[in-house]
């Protein structure tokens, strides 16, 4: 095979980014749209006992499980390049990070993607709240918490002997081979989701199905496109395997939490020459602009503001322990609950449960305030 040069390279990277701005414009639309939202469908359960949203959700994840799988059953790609693999499951700082998480999109009134498209919708308080995410955010991962979290949180943690994915368990327990096991697990929980979202007739409408498969479908678009498109065999330098314009240097897909801290890093420091344009940050930038002009087209873009101090307090609150929550969980309701998810992650359901947690008890909170 002949070795890529360093131009063709770089011809890769803008494609890349191209390709990922596309696709995040549309997950703005979608979300925008179709009112998709976590805390939202938590809050609708909650408060109402209306599980719309909450089916819509379940129907992302279920294409999302039954994509990531069927890419993972015909070769192309493995979920041991992502950063869920990992044999160790810091328990703690996924369950804690994840109820931090939680308590802070009630607070925040939606979660890292749900601020970016209402600021993309004119919202200035999701501004306050993506500017306290993004400094909390990279104070846990590089800063002084960053030290308490790799002191006292991340130890705690327990060895999973078979691997941290379902399928694994399946390979093991079975025999069948690593890529068809976790195809089988995805086609089994992606239809559990299928019967459960399909229980209730109201929810059949196009609405619904577009904005929960859509979802579910650029989640699988973002994996091809870190894990295929954007994977190099031999790195002209290195010679050695990478995916290309990824943070971790792994696979990658939809999250928002750290990529916004990113952001901030870089407009302060980007004369330090060490920073560089990710897939996550052009993620960011396209689902906000993806939003912004949906909006428009829509006639539904308003400037809002704060209403009072508490507003304003409680939206800062929020923000602040969403970054928090954000990186000591790995993920937010996309980089955990949808990403994360989609490859049957065991920490990734640890970190989900945390966060339907946290948000349950922030809003069984607000309903005895009210």
């Amino acid at each position: 095979m002949q070795l890529m040069s360093l131009d063709e390279l770089q011809g890769l990277k803008v494609q890349i980014w191209t390709l990922g701005f596309v696709l995040s414009f549309w997950t703005g639309v979608w979300i925008h749209r179709g009112h998709f939202c976590t805390m939202g469908a938590i809050s609708d359960w909650v408060v109402m006992r209306d599980a719309t949203r909450l089916r819509q959700w379940a129907l992302a994840l279920a294409v999302a499980i039954l994509g990531f799988g069927a890419m993972v059953a015909a070769g192309w790609i493995s979920p041991l390049n992502t950063i869920y693999a990992n044999h160790q499951l810091t328990w703690l700082s996924g369950l804690s990070g994840g109820a931090l998480f939680g308590v802070g999109m009630v607070l925040a009134s939606g979660c890292s993607s749900k601020s970016l498209v209402r600021l993309g919708a004119g919202n200035l308080k999701s501004l306050v709240v993506l500017l306290a995410m993004a400094v909390a955010g990279l104070a846990t991962m590089r800063g002084l918490t960053a030290v308490w979290r790799v002191h006292y949180i991340d130890p705690v943690a327990v060895h999973l002997q078979e691997g941290p994915f379902v399928g694994q368990w399946l390979s093991s327990i079975s025999g069948l081979a690593l890529p068809h096991a976790l195809g089988v697990s995805a086609a089994v929980v992606a239809v559990m989701l299928f019967i459960w979202v399909l229980c209730d007739r109201r929810f059949n409408t196009l609405s619904n199905w577009v904005t929960g498969a859509g979802l579910g479908l650029l989640v699988v678009a973002f994996w091809w496109l870190s894990g295929v498109w954007g994977f190099v065999a031999e790195h002209p330098e290195t010679l050695e395997p990478v995916f290309l314009t990824t943070h971790s240097g792994r696979m990658e897909a939809l999250s928002f939490t750290a990529p916004v801290g990113y952001w901030l890093d870089a407009l302060l420091y980007f004369s330090d020459g060490s920073k560089r344009l990710t897939l996550g940050m052009v993620t960011v930038l396209g689902v906000l602009c993806g939003s912004c002009a949906s909006a428009l087209l829509q006639g539904s873009f308003r400037w809002e503001s704060f209403t009072d101090r508490a507003d304003f307090v409680r939206h800062l609150v929020g923000g602040s322990l969403m970054g928090l929550g954000g990186v000591l969980a790995m993920g937010c309701t996309f980089g955990q609950g949808l990403t994360g998810l989609s490859t049957l992650s065991v920490g990734s359901l640890l970190s989900v449960m945390g966060i339907f947690l946290g948000a349950w008890i922030a809003l069984l909170w607000q309903l005895r305030r009210a």
